[in-house]
């Protein structure tokens, strides 16, 4: 276990270390370039794979993606999950707030507020077109869900409304904990980084599983025609390609160059390409919703307050559990990080990919990446004041 508790953890990169910054020069970089260049994120969002005629997978996203998740992947050690027993308290509490609370709460919140508090500002009649469900084929004008067929631009869309489209962008952050940075929350709150990895391991196996059916079952209660093949395939090209090519070369160069050689040089590498990726994401996002955002600022609030809610209620949920489990700091502060903290690469990519670059639910997911670093931040800070809530 790691119990270091000094004062030096900091964060090394130029990149983490100023990320808030960065986060918010891309977006602002990203509307400038959509007024500049407006057709340019349309036409990037155009280079799919496609099936059947059915743009499924967004080649720029996915290979953003990839380098997002390829190194956090990389990095973790998948001979410690059959250690993770040996912790059974603080991965039991995380996995059953990520999946038996977390996916209902975020359901509920964005649902309340989105749904009914702030629908007027939002507009009650205000539409958005999405894709189409993959191997859907309705004829115009037919009913699917809460949405209606429409042809755009020749092709046919489905037009839900706004505030549901919104709703469906923080279900798909809700039902995917982080796997990714919550290493640098959990090192920064000077938790137990081994138990960091074990669960973040975890994590990502349990969302091979449960991202589909969860995101199937909250999206349908939502009304909103999601078909469990495309989040199925979300999941494999976006959580299993990196988490499978991080096994396999993180095993051949370790054993080919050496541990040391691996952490120190590989991974330093990479690091920076990994950030740089999420900014690149973000980019391309902006640019494209820049007319929205500027044209009614205000989105981006009613959007952000449920989220913030919903961290800070899974974030008190989970360390509030670690206490009462009487769990020591360096397990609890992780533990309830882990929760807390969602996996908005992984969101970002499947709103994309089942709603389009220009969907609010695609907007929605952006918004989580834009408060994610400033409450994960504060929620930092909260913990290391209140270590001596925890028995040593």
């Amino acid at each position: 276990m790691n119990t270091d508790t000094g004062n030096d953890r900091r964060m090394t990169s130029l990149f983490e270390r100023y990320l808030t910054v960065w986060v918010g020069l891309s977006i602002i970089g990203g509307i400038l370039l959509g007024k500049i260049a407006p057709d340019l994120a349309g036409s990037l969002d155009g280079m799919s794979i496609k099936v059947n005629g059915a743009p499924v997978v967004s080649i720029p996203i996915a290979v953003c993606l990839f380098f997002m998740m390829y190194p956090i992947m990389a990095k973790i050690d998948f001979t410690s999950v059959i250690k993770a027993g040996k912790s059974g308290r603080p991965v039991f509490l995380t996995l059953f707030i990520n999946w038996g609370i977390k996916p209902f709460t975020m359901c509920a919140i964005s649902l309340f507020f989105l749904g009914f508090l702030f629908k007027s500002f939002i507009g009650a009649e205000a539409v958005d077109l999405v894709k189409m469900p993959f191997g859907l084929d309705l004829p115009i004008g037919a009913a699917h869900g809460a949405g209606i067929v429409v042809l755009q631009d020749g092709i046919n869309m489905l037009q839900i409304p706004l505030w549901r489209s919104y709703f469906a962008g923080c279900i798909l952050l809700g039902i995917a904990p982080c796997t990714a940075m919550v290493l640098v929350w959990g090192y920064l709150s000077r938790g137990n980084d081994g138990l960091t990895l074990v669960m973040v391991a975890l994590n990502s196996l349990t969302m091979l599983v449960l991202y589909g059916v969860l995101g199937g079952f909250l999206l349908g209660v939502g009304k909103l025609p999601i078909p469990w093949q495309a989040l199925a395939l979300s999941v494999g090209v976006y959580v299993a390609l990196p988490l499978v090519a991080g096994y396999f070369s993180r095993k051949w160069i370790i054993s080919a160059k050496g541990e040391t050689w691996f952490k120190e040089k590989f991974l330093g590498v990479l690091t920076p390409v990994t950030i740089s990726a999420l900014l690149l994401t973000l980019v391309l996002l902006f640019s494209f919703k820049g007319e929205v955002i500027t044209a009614s600022p205000l989105t981006i609030l009613w959007i952000a307050i449920p989220l913030f809610i919903q961290t800070i209620f899974i974030f008190a949920l989970g360390y509030a559990g670690a206490r009462f489990l009487k769990l020591n700091y360096e397990d609890a502060a992780p533990a309830a990080m882990i929760g807390a903290s969602n996996h908005f690469e992984v969101a970002i990519a499947t709103a994309v990919m089942l709603f389009g670059l220009s969907s609010g639910a695609a907007l929605a997911t952006v918004v989580g990446v834009l408060i994610e670093v400033p409450v994960m931040l504060m929620l930092v800070g909260f913990c290391k004041k209140t270590t001596h809530w925890f028995d040593r």
